[in-house]
């Protein structure tokens, strides 16, 4: 693209960030080059989410801020594609004409096409397909880290909660077959990456399309055999089809990471049932109890909504209880958000914003001391850290660096001349805040490893197609 660059932002879930990297990778495969930090672009991408209220008004505000950037600059191209996009379609250029391109979530591929098109024949292009035809992860790639990667098990979501647009906008659940899935991995641990999140809207569904009962714990025991790969997240399941197999299977994988976020929304039954969440408060303390009875090291992290519909203060009191009980090492809390197209939108009962705001900040104040009484009893321990953060960065001014332990808490850690990201090192916790731990003695251990090499070196893994001309959706593929 005769030297022309690009700059994709990104909004929302993990699968909003791996599909940035399909963006980046295709921009790439297309001519165009990454612009630098803090200079402007010739292409500027907006991968949105919608399942905030405030969504919206992030986009287009962000696409005020862009106005006068692109007047500024002539032949400047502007790109809005993912949950947003897929929502609002026309609406877009109708509000902000001065965007060039529009696409939804199911043809990430057509960007490239979309953005000469419009340049040809000088008019925006808006382009929404309603259903997916070809896996994102059969794309390029442009990957954010030499050391870790996001592997994408499925698309979509068949799940009915009242409150979430998603599935309207990602369609319905689209497995991948096992060996496409095992073949990304390896592909990225033979790249030199230590560790994989698999991704998924409800990775403990994985198999429904074809018809394969705990396919997702066999697809954890089978990505643990490969060798060089040193830890195995996902994200996230639903406590509705969690199942014992898949305990197991974390349990007894040594490299799967003791870290679960298992998504609460709600420690009320009557609240649970309107949501159409499929289960209730014991069952899900249940499986709670059951992964810590296998993992008693295991880090539970959770999502909360504050102020549904129709919740009471009795039903507010039942999240706290709940709360109190599972002990979770975070919580991502937020107020709930009214979205048009969803049944909680219409339901009766829409709760005052000083009502929400104020138990939003008690489920927050609890929840902060919890996850600070969690992290105290972990001084002393040792740990073990994926390094994340390397020269440069805030981290090392200060003298110390950022890692990730196991369970994925963040630890900040006394740096040491040699120490890059990707490295991996064992450390001893000294200290506890609500959202991190300190080690500020001694490294106990220091491991050198590819993804350090690639890390000091300023690259990052690229996928080329690796798994390009894999089958279409529908189409058989090996197990």
């Amino acid at each position: 693209m005769n030297g022309k660059t690009y700059l994709v932002r990104t909004y929302g879930c993990q699968m909003n960030v791996h599909d940035s990297e399909r963006l980046s990778g295709l921009l790439e495969q297309a001519g165009y080059t990454a612009a630098a930090e803090g200079a402007d672009a010739d292409v500027v991408v907006l991968n949105t989410c919608a399942v905030r209220e405030n969504a919206d008004n992030r986009l287009y505000g962000n696409l005020g801020h862009l106005r006068p950037v692109k007047d500024a600059h002539p032949g400047m191209q502007i790109a809005v594609g993912g949950c947003l996009a897929q929502k609002d379609r026309g609406e877009i250029v109708r509000r902000a004409p001065w965007v060039d391109v529009v696409f939804g979530t199911h043809n990430v591929a057509s960007l490239p096409v979309l953005l000469e098109r419009a340049r040809h024949n000088a008019e925006a292009q808006v382009e929404i397909v309603e259903s997916l035809e070809v896996f994102p992860s059969t794309l390029p790639a442009r990957r954010d880290s030499a050391y870790s990667g996001w592997v994408s098990i499925s698309v979509g979501c068949n799940n009915t909660c009242t409150f979430c647009i998603v599935p309207a906008l990602r369609g319905k659940e689209k497995d991948r077959r096992p060996g496409e899935v095992l073949a990304e991995v390896q592909a990225l641990v033979d790249q030199g990456v230590l560790e994989v999140t698999l991704l998924g809207q409800n990775v403990n569904a994985y198999g429904v399309e074809f018809r394969e009962r705990g396919a997702f714990a066999d697809l954890l025991r089978a990505a643990g055999t490969i060798e060089g790969l040193e830890r195995i997240r996902f994200t996230s399941p639903h406590p509705r089809e969690f199942t014992d197999d898949v305990v197991e299977a974390m349990a007894e994988t040594p490299a799967v990471c003791h870290q679960l976020h298992m998504p609460l929304q709600s420690g009320s039954d009557d609240v649970l049932r309107r949501m159409r969440r499929g289960y209730r408060r014991d069952r899900y303390l249940g499986i709670i109890d059951r992964v810590r009875a296998a993992m008693p090291d295991a880090a539970i992290t959770t999502d909360i909504i504050v102020g549904f519909p129709g919740e009471t203060d009795q039903d507010f009191t039942d999240t706290l209880d709940v709360v109190r009980q599972a002990r979770f090492a975070s919580a991502f809390t937020f107020q709930y958000s009214k979205r048009p197209g969803t049944p909680a939108a219409e339901m009766a009962g829409q709760l005052p914003k000083e009502v929400v705001q104020e138990r939003y900040l008690r489920l927050t104040a609890l929840q902060d001391e919890i996850s600070w009484a969690e992290n105290t009893a972990l001084i002393g321990r040792r740990v073990e850290l994926l390094v994340a953060s390397g020269e440069g960065s805030k981290d090392a001014a200060r003298g110390r660096l950022s890692g990730r332990a196991r369970d994925g808490r963040l630890v900040h850690f006394t740096a040491t001349d040699g120490v890059r990201a990707g490295d991996v090192v064992e450390t001893v916790v000294t200290a506890a805040k609500p959202h991190f731990l300190v080690a500020d003695g001694e490294l106990v251990s220091h491991r050198r490893t590819r993804a350090g090499d690639a890390s000091e070196a300023g690259t990052r893994p690229s996928t080329p197609g690796v798994l390009l001309g894999m089958p279409r959706i529908g189409a058989p593929a090996p197990a």
